[in-house]
């Protein structure tokens, strides 16, 4: 009997219902789910710091018993070899995504010819929802309650001057 082991790395920066969906959903296909923090992403400087992601996602995946969180840098191929995974979990919203997170996979795949890579679609609701996009509308003072846990509210609510 097999026992598959799963990879979702991301910058979670922060965490998003839309992630919180993929991590429910994909926990129920593999048998392990390691959630993966990319500590020296390339998309900026984050709002919240690698410690504070990994407590946030930790808390919001509590009730998961197959699922662990941690962090990693370098190539996600040579992670998962690290872990022991055999594949990797890739959420697409749009064409856009699919484009890029294509690509991702077939290097991975020439990387590593034995780590798959499972696309899912987050559920509709959630299909335009991106941290980049939370970040901005809560900076501005727009509303995200509906869109992320209430821990990141919370922790948006100490982190963004001037919001309560």
């Amino acid at each position: 009997m097999h026992t598959v082991k799963a990879i979702y790395p991301g910058t979670f920066d922060p965490l998003t219902n839309g992630h919180l969906d993929l991590i429910a959903r994909g926990s129920k296909i593999v048998d392990y789910l390691v959630v993966a923090i990319l500590r020296n992403a390339e998309k900026g400087t984050p709002l919240f710091t690698v410690p504070e992601r990994e407590e946030m996602i930790a808390e919001a995946t509590r009730g998961f018993g197959n699922v662990t969180v941690t962090t990693f840098d370098g190539l996600l191929v040579d992670f998962a070899r690290q872990q022991g995974a055999k594949a990797v979990l890739r959420g697409i919203r749009a064409i856009s995504d699919y484009e890029y997170e294509f690509q991702m996979a077939m290097m991975n795949r020439k990387l590593d010819p034995e780590l798959e890579t499972l696309f899912m679609m987050p559920a509709e609701k959630y299909t335009y929802v991106s941290s980049r996009l939370i970040k901005g509308v809560f900076q501005l003072g727009g509303d995200v309650t509906a869109l992320v846990p209430p821990l990141v509210v919370e922790r948006l609510k100490a982190k963004v001057p001037g919001r309560v």
